[in-house]
């Protein structure tokens, strides 16, 4: 059982984690080019496509913690280091994206009818100009990028763990 827990857990996080990072990656210069050029219905098109891609695989990555949880459990190493520091280092993650990542996208997308103009009020982007949304938008990427990076190394690595990996 472990064994088939686990590989859900690591396809889930590909299927589900994957497409998040690269369509977030994507992003902030797909807004770009829409800021050159406000009449291109293409690029307009795949930022739309970019920020759908973010929301519905962030809703298809809740089953990575959960199968996390059950693999860790059927391991037992709920209590190691390296487990807490991940499932830590996951929730600040999962916090970026949804605080943050999302938001951001979200005031970019909803702008283009306002010819990209300042999007909803509120969220972490207000009274910023869309240039600079663009740049933190960036930022706030690069930082759940690397989240996600480091929990995949504390998994494969999982330092301290007796488990022979």
């Amino acid at each position: 059982m472990t064994k088939f827990l686990l590989a859900v857990h690591v396809l889930a996080a590909i299927v589900a984690i994957g497409p998040v990072t690269v369509a977030a990656s994507m992003f902030p210069p797909a807004a770009r080019r829409v800021l050159a050029d406000p009449d291109d219905a293409r690029a307009a098109g795949t930022l739309q496509l970019l920020h759908r891609i973010c929301r519905v695989y962030a809703v298809a990555g809740v089953v990575v913690p959960v199968f996390g949880f059950a693999t860790a459990s059927e391991m037992g190493v709920l209590g190691s280091a390296w487990l807490i520091v991940s499932i830590a280092l996951t929730a600040l993650a999962a916090v970026v994206l949804a605080a943050l990542v999302l938001p951001a996208q979200t005031a970019l997308v909803e702008g283009l009818g306002d010819g990209l103009g300042e999007g909803p009020v509120g969220g972490p982007m207000e009274g910023m100009g869309t240039r600079a949304k663009t740049v933190r938008l960036a930022m706030f990427t690069g930082v759940f990028n690397l989240l996600w990076a480091a929990v995949t190394v504390l998994m494969v690595v999982r330092p301290g763990s007796t488990t022979g990996a």
